[in-house]
C-alpha cells in the first residue's frame, strides 16, 4: 500500500509594498483641500440624493458671501469655509442645496489618498455637499396654480393613507363639518334662517382630545405609563450621544460649589446652583442628577442665546464647554430652516418645545414635584406663563400633601409652596370647546 503524503501550506507574508497604513495630511487646515476626479479646483465631497452626473462633468467651487472680514475667512479652515458648488451639462444644472448645513452637523468627512509606493493612505478633512439639480428647459415655466382646496383635499389624502388613528378622527371630524354648496342651490331665501337655527357640528369630546394629543408641544411621552418616571423617559429629552457626550469628570474633582457653579454653562440660575450644591451634600453624588443639571444649564443658556438672532459661531464660542454634538442636536430640534433661506430660526412652537423639554427634566431631578417659581425667575418669565407650560406636561399646581413631603425628605414648612406635581395616570389639560352661539 503506497504511502500517504500530506502537503503544508504556507502562508503567504505580506511583503512592505502589500502594507497599508494611515496617516493624517500635515498640510495647514487653512489650505485648500484635495483635488477629485479631473476637476482643477478643490472639490469637497459631494452627495447626489437623485439624478446622478455623468463623470465628465465639470465642477466649481465659489465662496459663499460673509458677513465676516475676508482675512477672518483667510484663516478659516477648509471645511468651515461656505461655500458652494456648482456644475452644469446640456440639460441640467446641478449645484448645493439647503440640506448641506443640516447634513454636516455632528458629523465630520474624510477624504483618503493611497500612496502605492509607500502604502500611506494620507486622509485630509472635507466638507460634504447635498446637490440638488434644475432641468434648464423647465427653468422658464411657471407652476400651475393650486388652490387652498385642492391643498385641502391632498393633505386629507394623505392623512387618511399613512396618518395614525387620532389624525384619522381629526379629518373624518372636518369633513362632517364641511357644507355641500350644491345642495343648497334654490335654498337662497331659506339661507338666512337655517343659518340662524341651525350651526355647523362640533366635534365630540373624544375627538377633540384626540387632536389635541395629535399637536401637544411637549416630549414624547407614554400614556400608559404605571410610574411618572416613565412618562417622559431620559433620553426622549436628552438623545443618547448627546447624553454620552457630556463629562462631569472636572465636577467631580472641582474643589468646592464655586468651581462647580463656574464650569456650567449658565451661571445665573438659582435653581440649578441649589441643586448642584445640594448633590454634592452626599458622600457618592448622583451622577445622574448631574448630567441633567448640566444639561438644563445648556438649554437655558441655548434658550438665551437664541432670543433674537441665531448664528451658530456666536452660540459656540458662548458656551465653549459644551460638546459640539450637544449644540448641533439643539440647534437642529429646537430651530428651523425657513424655505429659501439658509438662516435658522427659533419659532414660537420651537421655543414652547424647547422649554417643556427642560421642565420635564427638571421634573426628572425634582423627583415629579418642582417650584415653577423658582425656573421663573431665572428664566426672567411670568410664574402664570410656566405653570401652564408644567400644566401642558400633564402637572397639578398644587401644595404638596403630609405624604409627599414625607416621600421628598422636605420640612413641614415647604408644603406652604404650590408646586407643579407629575402624577399617574397621566391627564393633560381638556382642550376647550367652542360653545354654540
Amino acid at each position: 500500500m503506497a504511502a500517504m503524503t500530506t502537503s503544508k501550506k504556507r502562508k503567504r507574508e505580506l511583503d512592505d509594498t502589500q502594507r497599508v497604513s494611515f496617516a493624517l495630511s500635515d498640510q495647514p487646515a487653512t489650505q485648500l483641500g484635495p483635488v477629485l476626479a479631473k476637476s482643477v479646483v478643490p472639490r469637497p465631497l459631494a452627495n447626489f440624493p437623485s439624478v446622478k452626473p455623468t463623470k465628465s462633468t465639470s465642477f466649481k467651487c465659489y465662496k459663499a458671501p460673509t458677513q465676516k472680514p475676508a482675512t477672518d475667512n483667510e484663516e478659516m479652515p477648509f471645511v468651515e469655509i461656505p461655500m458652494l458648488i456648482a456644475g452644469e451639462t446640456e440639460a441640467v444644472d446641478f449645484y448645493s442645496s439647503e440640506e448641506t448645513r443640516r447634513g454636516s452637523l455632528g458629523s465630520r468627512y474624510l477624504v483618503g489618498i493611497h500612496n502605492k509606493r509607500t502604502g500611506i493612505t494620507t486622509l485630509r478633512a472635507a466638507p460634504l455637499h447635498i446637490l440638488t439639480h434644475e432641468v434648464k428647459a423647465l427653468k422658464g415655466l411657471q407652476p400651475a396654480a393650486v388652490s387652498t382646496l385642492q391643498r385641502l383635499e391632498a393633505r386629507a389624502a394623505l392623512g387618511e393613507t399613512f396618518g395614525t388613528k387620532k389624525a384619522k378622527l381629526a379629518i373624518r371630524a372636518q369633513e362632517r363639518n364641511k357644507v355641500d354648496v350644491s345642495a343648497m342651490e334654490g335654498v337662497a331665501d331659506h339661507l338666512q334662517e337655517s343659518i340662524l337655527k341651525n350651526t355647523s357640528t362640533l366635534p365630540s369630546k373624544e375627538e377633540a382630545k384626540a387632536n389635541a394629543d395629535s399637536t401637544r408641544l411637549v416630549p414624547q411621552y407614554d400614556i400608559d405609563a404605571l410610574n411618572p418616571n416613565d412618562i417622559y423617559p431620559l433620553h426622549n429629552m436628552v438623545p443618547k450621544p448627546e447624553w454620552k457626550a457630556l463629562s462631569i469628570s472636572a465636577y467631580m474633582s472641582a474643589g468646592g460649589g464655586a468651581e462647580r457653579v463656574a464650569l456650567l454653562p449658565f451661571k445665573r440660575s438659582n435653581w440649578i446652583n441649589d441643586h448642584l450644591a445640594l448633590a454634592f451634600t452626599s458622600p457618592s453624588p448622583n451622577k445622574t442628577t448631574i448630567k441633567m443639571l448640566i444639561y438644563i444649564s445648556t438649554m437655558i443658556a441655548f434658550h438665551k442665546a437664541t432670543f433674537k438672532d441665531i448664528n451658530k459661531d456666536a452660540i459656540q464660542q458662548k458656551l465653549s464647554m459644551v460638546p459640539s454634538v450637544v449644540i448641533d442636536g439643539l440647534l437642529s430640534r429646537f430651530t428651523e430652516t425657513a424655505r429659501g433661506s439658509m438662516e435658522a430660526r427659533k419659532t414660537s412652537e420651537k421655543g414652547t418645545m424647547l422649554l417643556t423639554h427642560m421642565f420635564a427634566l427638571c421634573l426628572h431631578v425634582d423627583d415629579f414635584a418642582t417650584d415653577t417659581s423658582v425656573l421663573a425667575a431665572d428664566l426672567s418669565m411670568e410664574p402664570a406663563k410656566v405653570n401652564t407650560l408644567f400644566k401642558s406636561l400633564g402637572c397639578k399646581i398644587n401644595k404638596l400633601t403630609q405624604s409627599d413631603l414625607k416621600r421628598l425628605g422636605l420640612p413641614d414648612s415647604a408644603g406652604e409652596i404650590k408646586r407643579a406635581i407629575l402624577k399617574t395616570p397621566l391627564e393633560f389639560p381638556n382642550p376647550r370647546i367652542r360653545r354654540r352661539t
